[in-house]
């Protein structure tokens, strides 16, 4: 079977468009084009009247740049009672000059700059009819077309145009808050846990937002960037890109696909070059093709970060169900606005409101998605941890435990270049403590120190009991100096008080060596230099510190 002919699909959102259509009013315009930009003066004396050109329907579409004249002709009388207004719906950044009947002056409206009415929403241009108009009666419209997108034409009653104003701002304030909120907590996430996953959400969530404020009209509420959009169109359509760009880094990042599908990996890429090269030309020019190549380039990567979600959830990776479920709509909605661009289907009114919360409902998915892809990172760092043998006595880790975490901190050291220490110590008259008192007291004594000394310890130092009384501290990125004082804490923490144990008060002391890596040294040197410097301790008379150097062994204290 052949591959559906252009035509086809045409013909499919064609069908669609109809059925949008047939549930609304019968059309009280007649809207025509001129493919020509004369001067009003002529256009209004009737001199072009023969050249207009009707259209199927109240869309205004225009590839070039270049003004051109169109003709609302209205078809049955509107009253002035009801305050009728000409409405031009979803203008983006269009400009448009209006000649009203009997009217000599133009009325200019923009969302920007010259023409801007403050008094209206940014959902469309508004017009007002004072006197009404008369069936027959034509309003004359020069556009200046900046997006490739269609405006709709209307005649409401100011009655209708304020309660669809509310809408509109209520629904955009929504929406636009909702993204202000996501990208605040994300770059709060980003601060306050160092992941790069949330940055980069957050920084997606930014350049969607600017090119919806762009395009949408509220950029006017902020000076410097309504100068920017109002100037240029390349403003809106470079934030566009840069979403898209943020937004396939966030979503490989997301997926892992550097690591899981390499191929479509390199896929990606190609259409992040395309967009950069597509951001490059922006620079130079406006022309309309760059916008149907921008969206065309937008829909493949849409395309291809689904196949990736489908790939990963038939693989049953977690994080692509989210994806699935975010981004889904999000292909549809941008398929839909792409056929809009190239003339296949119209503009109906709910995409005015389904593009934007498009982005905003993704943007929670993915960070929903985001939250429980670390809260399984978590637990899986949790499951491992319970998985470590820990001795049940002391909860310190068991000296194979402690051994092979000792190893590859010296490792990880090395290669970052970071310092790394170790503690070294054991209990005074440990043997004495058993003989005299019992194997039972001699448990507990051990149990008291090692809950007092790893109490004394950040969260990633390491405690681990290397064999009878002796424990072994690791600590990472710490330089000796830094490490000697950490060993004289835990020095202090035992003999600053007696241990209680079964109603009897045990004096008890720690006799400490400390060590820091040197250039290369493996980890059995490392510890060969720390029990070196444990023994001096002992033969200086014990409850003290000492620091083996690269030279000699230095006690600490007395």
């Amino acid at each position: 079977m052949g591959k559906p002919s252009r035509r086809g699909w045409q013909a499919v959102l064609a069908w669609l468009g109809l059925l949008v259509a047939a549930a609304a009013p019968a059309q009280s315009l007649e809207l025509s084009r001129l493919d020509s930009d004369p001067l009003p003066v002529q256009v209004l004396a009737g001199d072009f009247d023969d050249r207009f050109v009707a259209v199927s329907d109240l869309s205004i579409r225009e590839r070039s740049r270049e003004p051109r004249w169109w003709r609302l002709s209205a078809r049955r009388d509107q009253s002035a009672a009801s305050q009728p207004q000409l409405v031009l719906r979803s203008p983006h950044l269009n400009r448009v000059e209006v000649w009203l009947p009997g009217s000599p002056l133009p009325v200019p409206r923009a969302l920007l700059g010259n023409g801007a009415d403050s008094s209206v929403s940014m959902r469309a241009l508004v017009v007002p009819l004072p006197h009404g108009i008369v069936a027959g009666e034509s309003v004359y419209l020069r556009v200046q077309s900046l997006t490739p997108l269609p405006m709709t034409a209307s005649i409401e009653p100011l009655a209708l145009v304020h309660s669809k104003d509310m809408t509109h701002v209520a629904w955009r304030s929504a929406v636009i808050t909702s993204m202000v909120v996501m990208a605040v907590l994300a770059f709060g996430f980003w601060a306050g846990i160092g992941e790069r996953s949330y940055l980069m959400l957050g920084l997606t969530l930014i350049a969607q937002l600017l090119y919806l404020i762009s395009y949408g009209g509220e950029a006017r509420a902020i000076p410097w960037l309504s100068i920017l959009v109002s100037d240029d169109i390349r403003t809106g359509r470079m934030f566009g890109l840069i979403a898209v760009l943020a937004s396939n880094a966030f979503l490989a990042h997301y997926l892992s696909l550097r690591q899981t599908q390499p191929r479509l990996m390199r896929v990606l890429m190609g259409c992040n070059v395309a967009i950069v090269l597509l951001m490059l030309v922006t620079l130079a020019t406006v022309a309309p093709l760059i916008a149907v190549a921008a969206n065309f380039v937008l829909l493949a990567g849409y395309a291809i970060v689904m196949v990736a979600g489908a790939v990963g959830a038939l693989r049953r990776q977690r994080e692509a169900y989210f994806l699935l479920l975010s981004w889904t709509p999000m292909f549809v909605l941008t398929a839909l606005r792409f056929a809009g661009v190239m003339d296949w289907w119209g503009n109906p009114e709910w995409m005015d409101y389904a593009f934007p919360l498009g982005f905003a409902m993704g943007g929670l998915v993915l960070m929903i998605g985001l939250s429980d892809k670390l809260q399984q990172l978590r637990r899986d760092r949790d499951q491992a941890s319970r998985l470590a043998t820990y001795d049940a006595l002391t909860g310190a880790m068991t000296r194979p435990a402690i051994e092979a975490r000792l190893k590859a901190a010296v490792e990880s050291a090395h290669k970052s270049r970071r310092p790394l220490s170790v503690v070294f110590f054991d209990v005074d008259h440990f043997k004495r403590i058993n003989d005299e008192h019992g194997h039972r007291v001699g448990d507990q004594t051990l149990r008291i120190i090692s809950l007092r000394t790893r109490n004394r310890l950040r969260t990633y130092d390491l405690f681990g009991r290397y064999g009878g009384d002796e424990i072994l501290v690791v600590l990472p990125d710490t330089q000796l100096r830094e490490a000697l004082g950490v060993a004289e804490n835990l020095r202090s923490s035992v003999n600053c008080r007696p241990l209680s144990i079964d109603g009897r008060l045990l004096a008890a002391s720690l006799s400490v060596g400390v060590a820091e890596l040197l250039h290369e040294e493996t980890a059995e040197h490392l510890l060969e230099r720390a029990d070196a410097a444990l023994y001096a301790s002992k033969s200086a008379g014990r409850d003290r510190v000492t620091g083996h150097t690269a030279s000699r062994v230095q006690e600490l204290v007395h």
